[in-house]
């Protein structure tokens, strides 16, 4: 595996091109033309989506690791089966949110490893808010992060300014934050049951990879997704989640989920605190 000198040089990148694209989505999120087109699969692509994979991809070709982008969906199985390391990217996760305009969007960067993450950046380009996640270091929150990190030689600084994940919070009820735009009724069906069993619960819905981060960091206890995901819609997030302790787990199989599979769809699955 990569050691953590050169993890840290590649955490580097990834938070800058994140940082960089997330700048790109603001200017054509705060204009009157998002360019909005369907694709094959009949979900929303913009404008943002187009510029912020443009700049991720130049930026991530550079450490001549291959790369895959929701933006580059068609590469063959045959191609990338062979990969020990790749990024994994969603240059704008929550398109639909994007396009409603309520922020709830995330940039998603992710470097897996033999089919498993373990470098995130999730970056939440309205807030200004970055988390990241480094094997071997764990998981952290930055607040007001709104340029790229200037020289190399300060990540270790960045790092230890930022906030561990994750972070403490005293509740005394059970939140369970679910997808604000794709609702289904087994998802239903498991926020009854929960009712059920718990004294005190919250629902709270978001979109992105939002929900996933909201579980690293403390703020609910449980995200759970019977509904289609693709790879690149949860690497990063997963990264940050295990980072902090949490489990991403398949409810096919209970077993962490994977990457880079023939099949780029994710069976439905579970974030919680262990």
């Amino acid at each position: 595996m990569i050691e953590l000198p050169e993890l840290k040089h590649l955490l580097f990148i990834a938070i800058n091109a994140a940082v960089r694209a997330g700048a790109l989505i603001m200017k054509v999120y705060n204009s009157d033309d998002f360019q909005v087109n369907l694709k094959s699969d009949a979900t929303p692509l913009t404008l943002a989506d187009r510029l912020a994979n443009d700049e991720i991809v130049k930026s991530l070709m550079k450490t001549r690791i291959p790369v895959l982008s929701e933006e580059g969906r068609d590469l063959l199985y045959e191609e990338r089966k062979g990969w020990e390391y790749f990024w994994l990217v969603d240059p704008l996760d929550g398109t639909k949110e994007f396009i409603k305009r309520n922020g709830e969007f995330t940039v998603n960067i992710a470097l897996v490893f033999q089919g498993y993450p373990i470098l995130g950046v999730v970056y939440v380009p309205v807030l200004n808010q970055l988390y990241f996640s480094i094997n071997g270091l764990g998981s952290y929150r930055v607040n007001g992060i709104s340029n790229p990190i200037d020289e190399q030689s300060q990540i270790d600084s960045f790092i230890n300014k930022s906030e561990k994940l994750p972070i403490t919070s005293k509740r005394n009820n059970y939140v369970i934050v679910a997808s604000r735009s794709h609702t289904s009724p087994e998802t239903q069906d498991f926020i009854d049951k929960v009712i059920k069993e718990k004294d005190e619960v919250e629902i709270i819905a978001r979109g992105s990879s939002l929900k996933i981060c909201m579980v690293a960091e403390g703020n609910a206890d449980i995200y759970p997704r019977f509904g289609t995901t693709t790879e690149w819609d949860t690497a990063a997030g997963q990264a940050v989640a295990e980072g902090a302790g949490c489990k991403v787990l398949s409810l096919d199989d209970g077993k962490r989920l994977t990457y880079n599979k023939e099949d780029i769809e994710n069976p439905w699955f579970v974030v919680k605190h262990e």
